[in-house]
């Protein structure tokens, strides 16, 4: 898929060939844009499933008592299920529309710092996605040995496992697994972006196809800042 991008965007001309290198500016920008949207992708996302963990925990210290009783209300616990879907369905639109405008943006700016961004999201991708399922994994695996193997469940060891295992199910269950789609979904998408953006440049110019590429670009900054500073845990009483 990246392979009949440059093609597209060189053209198939080998004197364009040359331009694939990191001396070539456009190129080495892509690259590291590239390496950031993944790493701000796992951020946000882990961001998004975190505010819901907390919110729900909330939710269950203020009004889930369990004295007295074997389990809680299905009411309520449909009030915590919506809590985190809530939580998680706020944090993957900004993410979303993010990650659509930013395509848009990028094969509108340059031909070749485009083709630096998909590299990039690939092997950034497929490397961050396979630490985060195995540093998640760990995390979890040594909460169970701490609890089973080593039958330390409330000591100090226990809760630093459970601390790590808080991080390491967003890690292993959210961010990495959601890896594949965004990596898929930037490149296909991609390609219709850029045969849109050779044809407008062809047809109208590079100063309509800039002009769009940073009205794209402010709007995925938007939801990039959303992504964070609106999923962010506050502790007053406005959520």
């Amino acid at each position: 898929m990246i392979f009949s991008i440059i093609m597209a965007l060189t053209g198939g001309l080998t004197e364009n060939v040359d331009k694939l290198s990191l001396l070539h500016a456009p190129f080495m920008l892509g690259l590291i844009s590239g390496g950031a949207m993944i790493y701000w992708f796992t951020g946000a996302s882990t961001q998004a499933v975190t505010t819901g963990a907390y919110r729900a925990v909330e939710f269950i210290k203020a009004n889930i008592k369990l004295e007295g009783v074997e389990k809680a209300s299905v009411a309520d616990s449909k009030k915590v299920v919506e809590i985190c879907t809530k939580y998680a369905q706020k944090g993957m639109i900004n993410i979303f529309i993010a990650v659509f405008f930013a395509t848009l943006a990028f094969a509108f700016l340059e031909p070749f710092f485009f083709i630096g961004y998909l590299i990039s999201i690939a092997i950034f991708g497929l490397y961050q996605a396979i630490f985060m399922a195995n540093a998640g994994g760990a995390w979890d695996n040594a909460k169970k040995i701490v609890e089973v193997e080593l039958k330390q469940k409330g000591t100090p060891l226990h809760d630093a496992t459970v601390i790590g295992d808080t991080v390491g199910d967003p890690f292993k269950d959210t961010s990495s697994v959601a890896l594949n789609p965004v990596i898929k979904f930037t490149t296909l998408f991609g390609l219709l972006a850029v045969e849109l953006a050779v044809r407008l440049t062809n047809t109208q110019g590079s100063t309509l196809t800039h002009i769009l590429a940073a009205v794209f670009f402010m709007v995925s900054f938007t939801f990039v800042y959303r992504s964070f500073y609106s999923m962010r845990i506050r502790t007053d009483a406005a959520h």
